[in-house]
């Protein structure tokens, strides 16, 4: 248990920013399945758009430290892949 003034703050902080980031790595998901489901449909229009969109979600969330750069990287690259190849 936290004695100190400080770290009782640190764990109300840790709980805040594990919430945040918690919503931001949802919201990542959500805009990568949004891109694999128009995949699945065979949809090339609308892949492309979702993966637009798609592309500053996972950029922000390297920037915010959520994921790691290389993460980020693959995932972007292997869904533009999938996209090309429909």
């Amino acid at each position: 248990m936290a004695n100190t003034p400080q770290a009782k703050k640190r764990i109300r902080r840790n709980e805040r920013r594990a919430e945040v980031n918690g919503a931001r790595t949802s919201r990542i998901r959500n805009y990568v399945k949004k891109v694999e489901g128009a995949i699945e449909a065979g949809d090339k229009k609308e892949a492309e758009t979702a993966l637009r969109n798609a592309q500053p979600e996972l950029a922000r969330g390297v920037a915010r430290g959520v994921l790691h750069k290389n993460t980020a990287a693959r995932k972007m690259s292997r869904l533009s892949k999938r996209v090309a190849a429909l």
